[in-house]
């Protein structure tokens, strides 16, 4: 069950989307048209970027090819950039971007997974918020978007949510504020050590990943608290973990394992049950924006606006 408080003021954008595909290649383009269609529906404006159908080995064109795609999306007059999708490919344009110049441009960019790596790299280098959740052909390039993800997704670009409220059974006590960021956690450790790894103190870290074996989660996790990270963050808010295969040699080991393990050992509070990761329901998170965080009788509450 997940519940979204919401209020109308002036919208924050002028309900604009301008599409790039900044990692994979889009391996039906066809689906490019109908999330157009179904971003329309939802009240958006809809452009997408010439490059976005481009194919170079995995990635949607060349490395080249790609960071040209940011640069226009940052002087056309659409407020909302929008990843096509994930896969990979940012990390080999993270020297070349100027993010001075993407803060600069007062875009609102959105993406998922791999833009995790964009994320958190606009964030360090400039303090600059952007967001986490649908990527366009991903989520709304099938005949029916889930709603939950749809609803959240137009809510927040419209500066409309107040509160998301979710289940989050036998989490830690926890009731703070502190800058909201994480993401993809392989792409969270992907970043660590280089200068596109912010440095956040009393922050929320929220994480989330797909075809990992709990026990990569948990090495990646450990691997947060072992450089410091972990300790210097008043929380660690967790989404879903899918895809992955247990095995015999496993013995019961599994996520809800890892979860046990970090909360013994990692000293902050741990919260789960946040809607949000490699799965059809999915929020959109500000990364590097500053959030209250609540949990009450198995409830957790996200403040992502306050009056």
């Amino acid at each position: 069950m997940v519940e979204h408080h919401h209020h109308a003021h002036a919208p924050l954008t002028n309900n604009g989307i301008y599409v790039i595909a900044p990692s994979g290649a889009i391996n039906r383009p066809e689906q490019v048209a109908l999330a157009s269609e179904n971003l329309k529906k939802l009240g958006f404006k809809v452009k997408v970027d010439r490059q976005v159908k481009l194919v170079h080995e995995r990635f949607a064109g060349s490395d080249a090819k790609r960071i040209e795609a940011i640069e226009r999306a940052m002087t056309q007059p659409m407020d909302i950039v929008m990843a096509a999708r994930g896969g990979y490919g940012l990390s080999r344009l993270l020297p070349t971007i100027d993010f001075k110049a993407v803060a600069d441009s007062g875009k609102v960019f959105v993406g998922h997974s791999d833009f995790t790596a964009f994320n958190l790299a606009l964030f360090a280098k400039t303090g600059q918020m952007s967001y986490t959740g649908p990527a366009m052909v991903t989520d709304f390039g099938v005949k029916k978007p889930n709603e939950l993800t749809a609803d959240l997704f137009a809510e927040v670009m419209r500066g409309e949510l107040e509160i998301l409220s979710f289940e989050s059974p036998g989490s830690d006590a926890f009731d703070g504020r502190g800058v909201l960021w994480g993401g993809n956690l392989a792409m969270i450790m992907s970043l660590l050590g280089t200068p596109y790894f912010p440095k956040v103190s009393g922050g929320i870290l929220f994480v989330e990943d797909v075809n990992e074996h709990p026990y990569r989660v948990e090495r990646m996790l450990l691997q947060l608290a072992h450089s410091g990270v972990l300790a210097k963050q008043k929380a660690l808010l967790v989404g879903h973990f899918t895809d992955y295969k247990l095995s015999a040699q496993d013995r019961g080991y599994d996520i809800g394992s890892v979860i046990a393990h970090i909360r013994k050992t990692v000293g902050i509070p741990v919260v789960t049950g946040l809607p949000y990761g490699h799965t059809a329901a999915k929020a959109t998170l500000p990364v590097g924006a500053k959030v209250g965080l609540a949990t009450e009788a198995g409830m957790a509450y996200l403040v992502i606006h306050e009056h």
